[in-house]
This record gives C-alpha cells, sequence and structure tokens, in this order.
C-alpha cells in the first residue's frame, strides 16, 4: 500500500531517505521533550524522528495517509493527529509543555504554519523544514534585500533564521515546479519584545503593504505628531530598517500617543 499525493492539499513526497534523515537532524533537541511533525504522508521524514531520545507526534489532514501510518507505523498510531494544523489547537495535547515543529510542509499553508508558530512562540523554542526555496529564503533575508518583508521581520524579531541547505524538484513525487529550502528557527532568549507586541506586528505589517514608501507616508493612519514625523527613521522605507529599528519604531509610536 502506498498513498497518491493530493494536489488539493498541496503534497509532494519525500523519496530521498538521505535528505530526510538531513532534515531530522536539523533538530537541537534542546528545550523540549515533544516534536510534532506536520503533514507526514507516508512517514519518510518520521521514522528518523522516531529514532531520536524524543516523543514523536504527527499531524495529518489525510485519512489515507493516516490509515498508512497507523498500519506501518503502530508505535506512533496513539500519537497520529487526524487534524488541520491551521485549526488545532495544539494544548488538547500538549497541555502549555514546550514542543519543536518539523516538516516538509505544504506549499500552500506554509507561511500560515510560520504565523500560528509566532502565535505559540511561548510554546516552540524551535521550528525546523523545508519551505518553497523562494520561502525560506524570505523567511531568512536581512534588511536591504528585495525579499525582505513582513514575514522576514516577525519571524526574527523572536527566533533567529538560519537557512540551512537547498533540495532539488527531482527527489519528490510529483516534482514540484520550484526549488525547496530547509531553515531552522531557534527562539531567541530575549523574544518578548521591549514593546507593544500588537503594535509592533500593525506597524510591520502596514510597513510593507507599501513598501515603496516612506515610513512618513505608510504609517499616516496611525495618526504621527508633526513632531514625531521630523525623526529621521519615518524617511526610510521599511526594507531598509533592521528588526530592532521596528521595534524602536513601535515605542516612538507607543510614546508619542502618551
Amino acid at each position: 500500500m502506498s498513498v497518491n499525493p493530493k494536489k488539493h492539499l498541496g503534497q509532494h513526497f519525500l523519496r530521498d531517505e538521505n535528505i530526510a534523515e538531513k532534515i531530522a537532524d536539523t533538530l537541537t533537541l534542546n528545550g523540549y521533550k515533544n516534536v510534532l511533525e506536520i503533514g507526514p504522508g507516508m512517514g519518510v521524514l518520521t521514522k528518523y524522528l522516531l529514532k531520536k531520545d524524543i516523543t514523536t507526534y504527527v499531524i495529518e489532514i489525510d485519512s489515507e495517509s493516516v490509515e498508512y501510518l497507523q498500519a506501518n507505523y503502530l508505535n506512533l498510531a496513539p500519537r497520529i493527529i487526524e487534524k488541520d494544523f491551521l485549526k488545532y489547537d495544539l494544548n488538547e495535547v500538549f497541555k502549555g509543555e514546550p514542543l519543536a515543529i518539523i516538516g516538509n510542509f505544504p506549499y500552500n499553508i506554509s507561511t500560515q504554519i510560520v504565523f500560528k508558530t509566532l502565535d505559540m512562540r511561548d510554546q516552540i523554542p524551535e521550528f525546523s523544514g523545508m519551505f518553497q526555496k523562494e520561502v525560506a529564503q524570505r523567511i531568512c533575508s536581512k534588511e536591504g534585500s528585495k525579499v525582505y518583508g513582513i514575514l522576514s521581520v516577525l519571524t526574527q524579531a523572536f527566533y533567529n533564521a538560519e537557512y540551512l541547505f537547498t533540495v532539488p524538484p527531482s527527489v519528490f513525487n510529483p516534482p514540484p515546479k520550484v526549488d525547496s529550502g530547509v531553515l531552522r528557527l531557534t527562539r531567541k532568549e530575549n523574544y518578548k519584545l521591549p514593546c507593544d507586541e500588537t503594535l509592533f506586528f500593525k506597524i510591520v505589517k502596514a510597513a510593507f503593504q507599501q513598501r515603496r514608501k516612506t515610513l512618513r507616508n505608510s504609517l499616516k493612519t496611525f495618526d504621527l505628531s508633526d513632531n514625531l514625523k521630523a525623526n529621521v527613521i519615518f524617511g526610510q522605507r521599511p526594507e531598509q530598517l533592521q528588526v530592532q529599528e521596528f521595534i524602536e519604531l513601535t515605542r516612538l509610536l507607543e510614546n508619542d500617543r502618551k
């Protein structure tokens, strides 16, 4: 028995055992005892996770894949969650315990997986996996890059992001049309921002939604005072600012409102 990849689920099954093992080895196993694999398919990555000194859980929306895993990985069966990761409350299983996230992520929901991870950052000290290459590069890019944007800043505010290696289309069934990239996110020790985090998210999103404009123009809706608008930082475009400068910008707006 094997599982047929389903286009509507964005499934591209990894066939290369060496790459699967290499992805499993991206986990440092520091600061958590559980790992959750998203979209395990037929378990090519799962088998290498099960060899590690860690408790492996998987979450899979495809019932055919779930049946396959239950039949072929008997010791994993009690820890197979047949749910949609994006809609599932992880604390039904993990009860506030820290966990790592890993996977060969479906391209069509990969950025949403990152945003959910950011929402749960208190519980997720480490995250690694495979994305479409350009998305992985965007997450890891630095200021000044054309691909530096919302995903880069919000992720790097809380995690150290490392682009690890590139994977060619030929090792998948069916092969995607683009290269894939594997990255690792390691939560920063000081991942609580010294500013209003809700306002920080709003500012970053507003700034990059009009990325060609200066911050003075893209942040108009925040009712900036004339005194604040005179600050040199508002003459810059969002891709010029480091993550730390976005934090400073948020604090400037907080003080301006007092």
